[in-house]
Parts: structure tokens; C-alpha cells; sequence
């Protein structure tokens, strides 16, 4: 399925707790979809830590911060003209920031070189996903880790809001208050949850949250364990039970080809 039913895009925002994997199962999304023949897909890596660049083998030279850097100096400068004309600015910068490679598209928000509030970058990001998602049938966004992009409603167009968490107390109870703040600050179609990294004997103990739909388990694989550690490009490796898992969630919420394959 290519967009939604309404023709419009679908737009995908993993959140979570830092370190639950959300870039692991951000990078297999995008590869999956890239089963889909002629699918557009945008990534965003919204994530400040940049590694969905990494897992994608993208190499970044501009990101979403530099283009307000040099938008703010050319407007300093007396360079930039009337409110119009800023407007334009960002829409061709930003155009220069967007890294197209293996067929699908790539944007990383970046981190500030300033310390303080990080707010101005998120306020253009939410922007640029209301201006830009519609080139596309797909868009998927690693989130920064936390609730902060969904509490500042950075993520308010996404139509799928994916809650990644490992089997930790911590990481689930993450999830659960994305969830909540969510409800009023994303205007999303469907929301679920997905555990990740998830091994045979975690499964004796565990217990699901029942506030939040459970789209699936994504299990520990040791493939993008070693990829993570050398920094492999995920379109490099071969079929596993993680890309199969990621898969068949995908088909559970109406996107992308169910898995034929096993783990």
C-alpha cells in the first residue's frame, strides 16, 4: 500500500526510551519498505545522536540545524530580505539538506554547536514534516529519545505512533507516558507498541501493558547486534528474524508485504 487511504502520506514516528533500539527498528522499517516497488520514502533522523545516518550508511553534510544556522546569519547580515523571501530560503536550503540515496531520502535534524533549549530546531522540523511528507508515500522518523518532540507537538501530523521499549521497567514506563501525552498531542490514526530486543527468556516474566495496543516483539538478533558494532549498512544484511518481525508488524497495521520468511 502506497499512502493512505486518503492519498495522503504515511507517517511513521518511533519513540521511546534512549537505548530500547529504536534506530534498529527505524533502519529495518525503511528497508522493508523498500520492498515496495516505486515507494518514495523520506527517513528522518529527528534522533540528535545521528544514528539512523549511521545504520543507513548515510554520510550527512548539511542537517535541519545548520539550515536555521544559516538561514539566522543571512538574515543578521541584512542578506535575507522580507518574510517571503526567508520563506523561500528555507525551502531551497532545505532541499540541499535532503540526501537521496538507494532510493529513498534521507533528513537528520542534527545537534546544536549552542548549549541551551533545543526548541527552535523542533519548531522547524515540525514544519518541514507539515511541508515535505506529501512528496512522498512514506515517511519514518527515529524521534529523539523521551517525550519532549511529542510533548512540543513536533509530531502532531504522524498517522502511525510506534512505541518502541525493551522488557525494562523503565523503558515500558517511557512508553507508556509517550502514549498518554500523545493523546492529545499527535493527531495519529494508530498507535502500538513493539518490544524489542526480546529474548527467549525474557518471555516467562514479562507483562504487557494493557493501555497501549501491542503490535508485536522484535527479537534479539546477534546479525544486527554485529552490524551495530561495525557500523554496517542494514541494506547490506541478509533476510533475519528481526527484518522478518519488523515485517510482519508492518502488515499488522496495513503497510508494506506480510513476511514469507520465519525466524
Amino acid at each position: 500500500m502506497k499512502k493512505g487511504t486518503d492519498g495522503n502520506p504515511v507517517i511513521l514516528a518511533l519513540c521511546g526510551k534512549g537505548g530500547v533500539g529504536k534506530t534498529t527498528v527505524a533502519a529495518a522499517i525503511v528497508r522493508e519498505l523498500m520492498r515496495e516497488q516505486d515507494a518514495k520514502i523520506l527517513a528522518i533522523d529527528a534522533d540528535p545522536a545521528v544514528g539512523l545516518a549511521t545504520a543507513l550508511s548515510i554520510s550527512v553534510e548539511k542537517t535541519v540545524d545548520d539550515v536555521r544556522n544559516d538561514v539566522i546569519d543571512l538574515v543578521k547580515k541584512g542578506k535575507a530580505g522580507e518574510k517571503e523571501r526567508v520563506l523561500g530560503l528555507i525551502d531551497y536550503e532545505m532541499l540541499g539538506a535532503l540526501r537521496e540515496q538507494n532510493n529513498f531520502a534521507f533528513l537528520a535534524i542534527g545537534r546544536p554547536e549552542t548549549e541551551g533549549c533545543y526548541c527552535q530546531v523542533n519548531d522547524l522540523l515540525r514544519d518541514i514534516i507539515a511541508q515535505i511528507a506529501g512528496n512522498f508515500d512514506y515517511v519514518v522518523i527515529d524521534a529523539e529519545a523521551g517525550v519532549e518532540q511529542v510533548n512540543r507537538r513536533v509530531l502532531e501530523t504522524v498517522t502511525h505512533l510506534i512505541l518502541i521499549s525493551d522488557c525494562s521497567a523503565k523503558g515500558l514506563n517511557v512508553a507508556r507516558t509517550i502514549h498518554a501525552v500523545a493523546q492529545e498531542a499527535v493527531k495519529f490514526k494508530k498507535a502500538g507498541l513493539v518490544i524489542n530486543k526480546m529474548r527467549d527468556y525474557d518471555r516467562e516474566d514479562f507483562i504487557l501493558p494493557e493501555e497501549i495496543t501491542f503490535l508485536g516483539i522484535v527479537p534479539e538478533c546477534d546479525d544486527i547486534r554485529r552490524a551495530d558494532m561495525r557500523a554496517e549498512n542494514f541494506f547490506d544484511l541478509p533476510d533475519n528474524p528481526c527484518f522478518c518481525a519488523v515485517r510482519e508488524i508492518l502488515a499488522s497495521i496495513g503497510i508494506g508485504k506480510k513476511s514469507e520468511v520465519r525466524g
